[in-house]
């Protein structure tokens, strides 16, 4: 590796390999993918001291930064959390090869045979924030999917990123893959990630996975294309037809479960037919529990709550904070939504089935729910072992984004001597 302060050098070298590699990768045995994150698997676990103990530097880091109590939730690596590292990367083992999948099939009039089958993006570069478990979900999905991967972790998370890459890397091993094939940028100069996004002879795709400033630094900056996975501007919005106690479950675990994740609620609306009832409820509820509710001025009455400002609507709090608001009406819900989201996830709490028909069909939110808690937003709860990130934009992928999203598609076309007339 060249001289680490020479930063273009250092990157043009990294994607180089990443190249080299990913065209191993697409069209590798897929037997030997599943025995690698398997074997990383096991690394993850019998690593589990190590990789704690690299935690506690990064947890350090993270307290002398001054990172808010749930900043530093996300930043926290224990036993149980490293067992779920281990979990994702054997449920995505697990899973059918998206490589060389038969999307579509048919015959044309000319006697061509066409298929439409998936194959690998190439090399994928995922820059994300403190939160050390995407680089293992990362490194999972994008060799699951055939593609070389480029990681550049928070510097929040320098140490514990390391220390679960190098379990990755013994899974490369034990299966005989390229070790390059899953590479984590080995410095926190953030101009490794100004290098990374005009890399485009080396790099095919970048995922940005964390705040405002790194999505709106990636999308002013990259000259690759992007997933956008923009902020977690959730909203909840409770109709006048919901149900009591299945409102109050949902909206405390929606916010309190874990207030740092992407999928935490951040906004509360409030049917005006029932806030006095269950409006008030809920808002208690929250308030207990540590969460300070801003409130608009209908609900500004209410014990605890205090005033919300402009600058409360359309933000992504990722701690124990929450907007709320009245509203009057479904569709006065679904504007506020419109103006203020980040079509993310969105969730209506609702009896009445013309209501959540009107919610799923006039917002246009990659994820959307209906009585059920917004921290479900996660590709491990959708089945897919683990997410890359949440893409909220429109463009090729979308809402969690797993393994079969990180690939394309080419043409496969067969004839016998057949002519264009």
């Amino acid at each position: 590796m060249k001289d680490q302060t020479d930063i273009p050098a250092v990157m043009a070298e990294i994607g180089a390999r990443a190249r080299a590699a990913a065209a191993e990768l697409a069209f590798a045995d897929p037997q030997a993918k599943r025995a690698a994150l398997e074997a990383a698997a096991d690394a993850v676990a019998e690593h589990s001291a190590e990789i704690i103990a690299a935690n506690a530097e990064d947890m350090a880091y993270g307290r002398d930064k001054g990172l808010s109590p749930a900043m530093l939730d996300r930043l926290l690596l224990d036993e149980g959390r490293i067992g779920g590292i281990a979990d994702s990367l054997r449920a995505v083992a697990a899973q059918d090869d998206p490589v060389g999948e038969v999307i579509a099939e048919w015959d044309m009039p000319s006697g061509l045979h066409i298929r439409r089958v998936r194959t690998p993006l190439g090399v994928i570069g995922v820059i994300y924030e403190s939160r050390p478990n995407v680089t293992a979900d990362a490194g999972a999905l994008c060799l699951k999917a055939g593609n070389a991967v480029i990681l550049r972790g928070g510097s929040e998370s320098f140490h514990s990123s390391l220390a679960i890459h190098a379990c990755l890397i013994e899974g490369l091993k034990a299966a005989g893959l390229p070790e390059d094939a899953i590479q984590l940028v080995p410095t926190r100069d953030r101009a490794a990630v100004s290098e990374m996004l005009t890399m485009t002879d080396h790099v095919d795709v970048i995922v940005p996975r964390g705040g405002k400033g790194l999505v709106g630094l990636v999308q002013r900056e990259a000259r690759v294309p992007v997933f956008a996975h923009l902020e977690g501007i959730v909203h909840i919005y409770i109709d006048r037809a919901a149900d009591a106690q299945k409102t109050l479950d949902v909206v405390l675990n929606a916010k309190t479960r874990r207030p740092g994740i992407c999928g935490a609620a951040e906004c509360l609306l409030i049917h005006r037919d029932v806030l006095d009832t269950l409006g008030r409820a809920v808002v208690g509820a929250l308030v207990d529990t540590g969460v300070t509710v801003h409130g608009d001025a209908g609900m500004q009455a209410f014990s605890g709550v205090v005033p919300a400002t402009e600058a409360d609507w359309g933000r992504e709090y990722l701690d124990m904070n929450i907007a709320a608001k009245v509203v009057e009406n479904i569709d006065d819900a679904i504007a506020h939504i419109r103006e203020y989201g980040s079509n993310h996830t969105d969730c209506i709490l609702t009896e009445d089935d013309a209501a959540a028909a009107r919610f799923f069909q006039r917002l246009d939110s990659a994820i959307l729910m209906r009585n059920a808690s917004t921290q479900f937003a996660d590709g491990g709860e959708f089945g897919m072992g683990a997410e890359i990130g949440i893409a909220t934009g429109k463009m090729h992928a979308r809402g969690p984004v797993g393994a079969a999203q990180l690939t394309s598609f080419k043409y496969l076309v067969t004839g016998d001597g057949t002519l264009r007339p």
